[in-house]
Order: structure tokens, then sequence, then C-alpha cells
């Protein structure tokens, strides 16, 4: 095991790296997180391991669903927190398979995690120290909710890595005892850790040495650059970059030796006119600086513009083709001064249906859309809102979606199926049925057929048929029919009905009372 030499008095330390006297808080969780497990560990050996220590609830090695691989992590879960403080300050760092295996405190909530309070980046380390020497060394500063060394494929260390203590003050006191300070006979940084997104923002406020010159005149040499910068500080290197044909490419580079001379030197030349062209003068930045900076004006440019027209700017879609700027401003001139109008177009100049308007008032433009909103222009209704920022309106979106509720839906009622019993009865059944249905069907064509034969055939009937059996009243025949379907004769003739014989008679009674009913 990695051993570290620190030239620093450090306190004594309890059980899990809390200082001997600290008020450190007690965790009165029973769940750990093992991780850089082995890929071969099983949860009968973490199983076995840590029932050392006392009773196991279970185990768990976490694997991919699909290959069902392990990630190399996993959890134990114990009967009490005094069994999983134990563990984790006798277990932590045992070797598993070979390999040193690494305990924490396992935390529902991801938001500790993610917050990155009290977490902390120490860089330059000596590829020796592993995760156990990084612990033992910070353990003395507070309590300790993870600690890892950054490894590469091969599990080398790669000479930094990370420490996270249970509060702000712990980090604080690690960093100024141990920033600076020779471990192994190297010096080390400790600071607080930053994600990406921060490190470039710091990145581009630091301070620099190398300037960056641009929109310079084709005849520019380098000795005409020492010149000009050399009146601000020392000069360790200045060039003008040119192509392969020796032609300048009209930028170059401009290294100080100290960075406070390259300040004065952005200020001084930054803007001023060298042979009729203004020279750009500032920090040479890579390219991932400048996409971020970049990436801010514009996104500051853009809220200060949002913020100059708000109420002021709406949005008007559903134009016709033939509507242009000239057209779209005489539609809306009548409400106020408009300070602005543009028709939205694609590349190749066709209109996309939709602009946007700005007033010199809200009261204008409120007048506007209350006016112009649904009115038809070209045959077009014309849609009218206030200008929104696409965050803003995918935000509002969003919460009108959260709000919603979906609709209760009772529980489908599956229809009834009749049930037939087994055997050779259910067949005769099932059998009597079918061919029941089919002379039903065939009654009720026959009986419809009658209706429309006696409602549009001349009779001599009494008037009262006559007239309300005229072909174009059709709906009382059609009333005649639906009468005669369900009359209670026919559903005791149709059910009682086993033979042909049966249905003539019905079919009989059927034409005897659509003659009583006409008459």
């Amino acid at each position: 095991m990695a051993q570290i030499q620190v030239q620093h008095q450090a306190q004594m330390s309890g059980p899990n790296g809390v200082a001997a006297g600290a008020s450190g808080n007690q965790f009165l969780t029973t769940s750990l997180y093992v991780g850089d497990l082995d890929f071969n560990v099983t949860d009968s050996q973490l199983y076995d391991l840590f029932s050392q220590v006392g009773q196991v609830l279970s185990v768990r090695v976490c694997r991919d669903l699909s290959t069902r691989r392990s990630l190399g992590y996993g959890y134990v879960n114990y009967a009490n927190p005094a069994d999983a403080a134990r563990a984790l300050d006798v277990l932590n760092f045992t070797p598993l398979n070979n390999k040193s295996i690494r305990i924490m405190y396992s935390h529902r909530d991801p938001s500790i995690r993610k917050s990155g309070t009290g977490n902390i980046f120490i860089k330059n380390l000596d590829k020796s120290i592993d995760h156990k020497a990084l612990h033992d060394t910070f353990s003395s500063f507070g309590n300790i909710l993870s600690c890892k060394i950054a490894t590469d494929g091969s599990g080398q260390s790669k000479g930094f890595g990370f420490v996270q203590f249970e509060n702000k003050e712990s980090a604080q006191n690690a960093i100024d005892k141990l920033n600076g300070m020779l471990i192994n006979d190297k010096q080390v940084f400790v600071g607080h850790f930053l994600r990406k997104q921060e490190r470039e923002t710091v990145a581009i406020k630091t301070k620099f040495n190398n300037v960056f010159v641009k929109n310079l005149a084709e005849s520019t040499t380098d000795e005409d650059l020492k010149k000009f910068f050399g009146e601000y500080g020392t000069i360790t290197s200045a060039v003008v970059m040119r192509d392969g044909d020796g032609k300048s490419k009209c930028f170059g580079f401009v290294n100080f030796e100290n960075a406070d001379d390259a300040a004065k030197a952005v200020e001084a030349l930054n803007g001023k006119k060298f042979d009729d062209r203004e020279w750009y003068v500032g920090k040479a930045q890579k390219k991932s600086e400048r996409e971020q900076e970049l990436k801010g004006q514009f996104e500051q440019a853009m809220k200060e513009t949002v913020d100059k027209f708000q109420g002021l700017n709406l949005y008007i879609k559903n134009l016709g083709d033939s509507i242009d700027d000239e057209k779209l401003k005489e539609l809306f001139s009548e409400f106020g001064t408009i300070t602005s109008c543009k028709v939205m177009r694609d590349p190749s100049g066709i209109s996309k249906g939709s602009g946007f308007v700005a007033f010199s008032t809200p009261e204008e433009a409120s007048r506007a859309l209350a006016e112009m909103n649904g009115k038809m222009i070209v045959s077009k209704p014309l849609y009218v809102a206030v200008a929104q920022r696409k965050e803003e309106r995918r935000a509002r979106l969003q919460a009108q979606f959260s709000q919603m509720r979906p609709v209760a839906m009772g529980p489908s009622v599956p229809p009834r199926m009749p049930m037939y019993p087994p055997g050779l009865l259910g067949h005769r059944c099932r059998t009597s049925l079918f061919q029941w249905s089919r002379k039903v069907s065939r009654a009720s064509v026959l009986v419809d057929d009658v209706v429309l034969d006696l409602c549009n055939r001349p009779s001599s009937h009494s008037p009262l048929c006559r007239t309300r059996c005229l072909p174009g009243v059709m709906p009382i025949g059609t009333h005649l029919a639906v009468i005669c379907k369900i009359s209670p004769l026919t559903w005791v003739l149709a059910v009682c009905s086993l033979f042909p014989l049966t249905w003539v008679l019905a079919y009989l009674g059927e034409m005897r009372l659509l003659d009583n009913l006409c008459r």
C-alpha cells in the first residue's frame, strides 16, 4: 500500500475519518455503496465478506440488463446502522479478487452528490498514490463521503483525484492546509471542484500573456509587431501568420513576459487604426473558449433585445404568400407607430407565412392584438400573439401540459358472450340459434319490402292512409317497418318457431297487421 509523506501537523482521527472531538453528523443509514469491484465478483462473495462484520439483509452486484455483465459496483444493506459504520471503517479498501474495493454510504437523494458541496479537486499527485492513501491523508479534516483517484483503462493513476466532504468547512480546511504542500516530493494543487462549464468561464477571465492581433495590413512584419507592442512591456515572441506561399494572413500573435503588460497592450491598441486598418487586439483563445464567449455574447444580446421589446413585439402567422413587409406594415399601421416590421422568409426568398411587428408603446400593440387576431386577410385568418423567446414558450407549454390531467375512463365492460353447454346438446343449441337468426333476418327483409310496397302502391284504403303513405313521406313507412319488427306478435312467433310452417304463419300475421294499420 502506498504511503504519503505530508509536511503538516495532522489531527488524530477516529473511525471513518472523523476527527477526534469533531461534532460531525452521525449517519443513520444502513445501506453501503461498494465500488471498484472486480468484474467477476458475485453476490455471494459480497455477502460472505460483509457478513463477517454484522447481520446483512441483502447484497446486490449491479449488472447490465442485456449482457448481465457486472458494472463494477454494488450495494450492501445491514440490519442496523452500527454494523454499516463498522463495515465502512474495517472493510474499506479491502482486496477482493486481488482488487481493493471502495466503500461509502449510499445516498438515495442524488442532490447531495450532484450539488458539489464540500467537493475538492487534487492534481499533480504522485502516480503511486491510491484511493486508500488519499483517503488517509484527507480523513483528518472531516467526514469523507467519497474519495477517488482517476485512473486510465489499465488502472494506472492519472495524477489527480476527488474528495467530497460532508460539509464546506472541512473542504475549506483541507484546501487551506494542503494546497501547495509537498506530497511524496511533489507539490500538489488542492482547490474546490469546478464543473467543465465553470472551468471554461473561469479560464476566460484569468490572466493571459499571449495576445491575438487581426486585421493587419499585408505589409506588416514581425518587426513591426515588436515595435508597436514593445512599448508596453518585454516581448518574448511576435509573429505574423503566413500561408504556404509566404503571404500574410493579416493576423498574428504577440507573447509578453508579464501578464499585466499584455493586459495594458490590449487596452491601449484594441480599435486603433494602422495603415487605414482598425486592429482587433485581444486575448489569444482556444476554439472552445471563443465559442463559449461568442455564445454568451449572443445570448446576452438576445435577452437585451427581448427585454427592450417586451410587450411591444407581436408575432403574426398564417400570412398569405403575397404579403410582404410593406403590406404587413400597411395592415398594422392604423393601430400606432411601427418601429419594425418583418416577414420571415427561407433562404430562397419564399415567405414562411409568419412575421413580426413591433410598436412604439404597449397600448398600441395590445390594440392591434385585439383587433387583428382572427381577422380574415386574403382568405386566411391571422394569428396574432405577443412574441416570446423560444425558452419562454417552451416553459409555458410545459407548464400547461403538466397541469393537464387525464380523463378518468370507466372500466370497459366486455360484451357478454353466450355460454353453451358442452357436448352434443350444446352443438344442437348452437345450430338451432344460428338457424333461428337466419330466419329472423329473412323475415325482417320481407317485412321491409311489404311496408315499402304498401306505402307506394295506389290503394282504396282510407284517405289517412293514402296521405301518410305518399312516396315523399318515407319516414312514415320507416316507422311502420320498425313497429312491425318489434310487435309482440312478431317476437312471440319468432321465439316459438322452430319449423318452416310457423314462419309462414308469422309472415301471414304480419301481412294482416299491416293491413289493419293502413285501414
